[in-house]
């Protein structure tokens, strides 16, 4: 059995849906698991995670430098949490006989301090459900990097029951400060995850990661089990990841995540923002959505409360697309990295209400103009009311079977800035 097609069966019974955007080596993988098309890297890992909001597991199949597309989302979601596992398949291209780099993924793991699993030839199956649970573990997306010498090679279908966990949102009650913390403490515990997994194997010298060869392997290669420190050889596929991190240490412990009491007080809109009738109504109908990034973020705290998840800059639209079905982004946000999103949502006809805060800045950062996204809309047809136009909103406020974008439209008040209410 080659390895491309026990991952392919893998990824097909431990997940729910998967996505993919071609490129060398994962193309077939996301041809043979029937993943779909998606416009990009970015949303694709945005549909993945308002998947897992809506408690199914979900992977996404992209090439090295495709990594560097979802940045955003991936870290994001590290302190922001998630419900559903998300594995992110990582097709690494070390001798660069696809691809314009050799890019190494591992470093990901890093970065975003995520697992970052790379299977052997006995591990194939075991390990796309060791990502999937160490997702649902840690409550963040994993990693399972491939490269051509495990999608080529014979393996062991070493095959093993699905066994669904559920992961956590970040609590509302906490700041972002206390967000961060709070995660880099699960963060903490994924060390002894590693040490203690049954994926790694020790028999000696030299160490192998992943399908590279070695009287011992190590499979859960970020963060590395201590037991690597004290190998003096090691083989692997790209560059000296592992090598260079044995010996690595957990972070220490902080202090318990800070809470908006702890503080002492949450910000919400400007007292006279021009927006806070449109959020009146959608508090009084309950409509749960995906905030993003800018002021939109403020639908999360009191007194509306509605955001369920903001995954960064036009991150809301291809999550609630998969969840919520109503997201909330600005002008700047949208523009910025959201279009691409709504593009692919409008092409497969998902139920969406795309609300946009159109104050034509960027006000959160020091009311810098931005573009009108009026222009660059016209193919969504877009329903445009000015945001005291009550009737309208009342009217168009509604999630329907087809996507829809309502441009809300509205000027912040001069010399205002977000109301700071106490606790």
């Amino acid at each position: 059995m080659k390895g491309i097609d026990a991952l392919t069966d893998a990824l097909l019974r431990y997940t729910d849906r998967q996505y993919t955007v071609p490129g060398f080596p994962v193309t077939d993988l996301g041809r043979l698991t029937g993943a779909e098309m998606v416009i990009n890297e970015k949303t694709a890992l945005e549909y993945a995670l308002g998947d897992s909001l809506s408690g199914r597991r979900a992977a996404v199949i992209i090439k090295n430098v495709g990594v560097n597309a979802c940045a955003d989302p991936l870290l994001q979601a590290a302190a922001q949490g998630l419900i559903g596992g998300i594995v992110l398949v990582a097709g690494d291209d070390p001798d660069a006989a696809g691809s314009q780099t050799a890019q190494d993924s591992r470093y990901y793991g890093e970065l975003a301090e995520i697992p970052v699993i790379e299977p052997d030839e006995t591990t194939c199956y075991t390990s796309v459900e060791a990502s999937l649970q160490a997702s649902e573990q840690f409550s963040r997306v994993a990693m399972l990097r491939l490269t051509p010498a495990i999608l080529d090679a014979e393996v062991r279908a070493d095959i093993v029951p699905r066994q669904d966990r559920d992961g956590r949102l970040s609590s509302r009650t906490w700041t972002m400060n206390g967000r961060v913390t709070a995660a880099e403490e699960l963060y903490r515990t994924m060390f002894a995850w590693s040490d203690e997994s049954p994926l790694n194997r020790w028999d000696g010298e030299p160490l192998g990661a992943g399908p590279a060869s070695g009287n011992s392997r190590v499979v859960t290669v970020h963060p590395l089990p201590s037991r690597a420190a004290r190998m003096h050889t090691v083989n692997e596929f790209g560059r000296t990841f592992v090598r260079d991190h044995r010996g690595l240490l957990p972070p220490v412990p902080q202090n318990r995540p800070q809470a908006l009491d702890d503080r002492g007080f949450y910000r919400t809109f400007c007292t006279n923002c021009p927006f806070k009738g449109m959020m009146d109504i959608l508090r009084e109908r309950d409509m749960l959505m995906i905030c993003d990034a800018g002021c939109s973020v403020l639908g999360m705290t009191p007194p509306y409360e509605l955001g369920v998840a903001s995954y960064g800059m036009g991150a809301s639209i291809a999550v609630a697309a998969r969840s919520t079905n109503v997201a909330l982004i600005g002008d700047y946000a949208l523009l910025h990295s959201g279009l691409n999103a709504l593009i692919d949502v409008y092409e497969k006809g998902l139920p969406l209400l795309c609300i946009i805060m159109k104050n034509n800045c960027t006000a959160m950062t020091g009311k810098q103009p931005a573009y009108d996204p009026v222009p660059y809309l016209s193919w969504t047809d877009p329903v445009i009311c000015n945001a005291a136009d009550v009737k309208t909103l009342e009217k168009e406020l509604v999630v329907q079977d087809r996507p829809r974008t309502l441009i809300v439209e509205g000027i912040c008040p001069e010399g205002c800035s977000h109301e700071t209410v106490e606790c």
